[in-house]
């Protein structure tokens, strides 16, 4: 009998848009608020942004495509323009060196697994 191989639960981006889009994620680790990135992901790709089970409910995300475009809400993340950041910090953004942007909330219901879509 052949068992099928466990599931990989994450949180993973897909960019349905037509330009490939810069990708961050804020997040509560169980101890201080964090925001890392960047992932680039190309139109009509996915990538995978957390590669374990999601222990939260809320994630936040913010996207760029460099342009005009950027997927953005009302929570407030520190970013870096460098190609690939971790901050422990949410407040006083500029204080600390780096960009102040708002990301959009996204509600995974508390699933073990979620992909979110960006689409023009």
């Amino acid at each position: 009998m052949c068992a099928a191989p466990p599931v990989q639960a994450k949180f993973a981006v897909c960019n349905k848009a037509a330009n490939p889009a810069k990708v961050a994620i804020g997040l509560f680790d169980g101890k201080a608020w964090v925001s890392e990135g960047w992932w680039t992901i190309d139109p009509h790709d996915c990538a995978t942004l957390i590669d374990h089970p999601l222990v939260a409910r809320y994630y936040y995300l913010y996207a760029t495509d460099g342009g005009a475009g950027s997927w953005s809400g009302g929570r407030s993340f520190c970013v870096s323009p460098r190609a690939k950041f971790t901050i422990r910090v949410r407040s006083d953004c500029v204080r600390h060196g780096y960009d102040k942007v708002s990301f959009f909330e996204v509600d995974t219901g508390a699933q073990p697994d979620w992909t979110q879509s960006l689409s023009d």
